[in-house]
């Protein structure tokens, strides 16, 4: 393995963009890249795929989560990170970044769903 020691990246440029200058430098902020749980063609649809995205993120504070490379991705997926674990975590910032309309689309379903009150939902569902 051989590194290249000539680069413009400096300690300063990373400890920017993963750390809050006002909150001592702790690195406190991470990209998250949605893809990696995609096996082969597999596609992002389970509950049990986006607990593993999203496992052990409450250690940071703000979380971008990549959906580069991501083509689609399934309710129950979207509903644990953007309904489960945002409820759960209400003190993160949580941002989609690089994702597709169709990605951008169910994730605003979820976050649409997760605003509406318990007892119209019950109802809404039972006029079905």
């Amino acid at each position: 393995m051989q590194l290249g020691n000539h680069t413009s990246r400096t300690t300063k440029k990373i400890f920017d963009q993963y750390a809050s200058p006002d909150e001592d430098y702790g690195f406190n902020k991470t990209v998250v890249p949605v893809n990696l749980p995609q096996y082969g063609n597999g596609k992002l649809i389970s509950r049990s795929q986006a607990k593993r995205v999203v496992a052990r993120l409450e250690l940071f504070k703000t979380i971008l989560f990549d959906f580069t490379g991501v083509p689609t991705i399934g309710q129950a997926f979207a509903d644990e990170i953007f309904r489960v674990f945002a409820n759960a975590h209400p003190a993160l910032s949580m941002l989609p970044i690089h994702a597709n309309s169709e990605v951008q689309r169910m994730i605003a379903r979820v976050k649409q769903g997760a605003a509406a009150p318990i007892a119209q939902v019950a109802i809404a569902e039972n006029e079905s």
